[in-house]
């Protein structure tokens, strides 16, 4: 049947091979390699270039992965709609986030109230999960800056600022804040290209012509963390990501407005979706709540 061979053809796109989607789909390897290729010899056509165990798609795959895309979410959303006229007490739930930090207090709230929708998780760089929802891979993003995009909604929910994030055997490690100028000539670990974190304090050191040098590039918060601890370089994260340690002290920039906004974010065309309505709402209230509590515990 075209649908078993078409979800076959999406698993194997979607995992990057065919190990990974077999396990996802709880088949054995040779039964969905057995499908794609029928798929592919069906039509006289290469879905993918395999290269030993790599898969990669040809211009054909990339154009069917578009059509899969619609017709799995199409898919998700008939049993969501299904589930919603008995509420939410079963369906799924695909996010996308930068990070797990304002995700985890969603998640666990919303799993509280609906403990029986499958909630799955995948953290990558906002450009990533931008990605992933164009893509049909993501009902939500938890995501940082983003570009303007008619086909995706976003709600902003929070703005924090860039600090500066020091080992213990650097001269700022006893500093409460310093300025942007002492930032020169300072040898940093950066993120990956898309980063929203590296994108704000890069903007800012272009537009004062402050020049850092460039260390070492990672695509991780905690392998940043790791190589500043080990005294590679001084580090960027937004406050709230940052995570007390002995050794590593966050450090305020006083004379700079560098910050993200963070936002939730999904495909325009889904806004009448149960399952992401409910999220997003409850996910603001979280928010609030989790803002009304850190405001209280200041004062106190």
């Amino acid at each position: 049947m075209l649908k078993t061979e078409l979800r076959a053809f999406h698993a194997v796109a979607r995992y990057g091979g065919f190990s990974r989607a077999a396990e996802a789909l709880h088949v054995s390897q040779p039964t969905l390699s057995t499908q794609v290729k029928e798929l592919e010899q069906r039509y006289e056509i290469e879905l993918f270039n395999r290269r030993g165990r790599e898969v990669h798609l040809t211009n054909a795959g990339k154009e069917l992965v578009e059509i899969t895309s619609r017709l799995v979410q199409a898919e998700q959303d008939a049993e969501n709609l299904l589930d919603s006229f008995r509420g939410l007490d079963a369906g799924a739930l695909n996010l996308a986030a930068v990070g797990p930090f304002h995700a985890t207090d969603m998640i666990v709230a919303f799993k509280q109230k609906y403990p029986l929708v499958n909630v799955e998780v995948r953290f990558g760089n906002s450009s990533r999960c931008f990605e992933s929802i164009l893509a049909y891979n993501a009902d939500v993003g938890i995501i940082a800056e983003v570009p303007s995009d008619e086909r995706v909604t976003t709600i902003p929910y929070s703005t924090h600022d860039v600090v500066v994030f020091v080992n213990s055997d650097h001269p700022f490690f006893n500093r409460e804040s310093i300025s942007i100028a002492e930032l020169t000539g300072q040898k940093t670990v950066r993120r990956e290209t898309g980063s929203t974190t590296r994108m704000a304090i890069e903007r800012e050191l272009d537009k004062r012509k402050i020049a850092i040098e460039t260390v070492l590039e990672l695509g991780s918060r905690e392998a940043i963390w790791k190589a500043v601890e080990q005294g590679l370089g001084i580090g960027f994260v937004a406050d709230f990501e940052f995570v007390a340690h002995p050794n590593l002290r966050a450090v305020r920039i006083a004379d700079a407005k560098v910050q993200t906004n963070y936002y939730l974010a999904f495909l325009t065309e889904r806004k009448d979706s149960r399952v992401v309505q409910t999220f997003c709402n409850d996910a603001i209230k979280q928010i609030k709540k989790l803002k009304r509590k850190k405001g209280k515990s200041k004062k106190s």
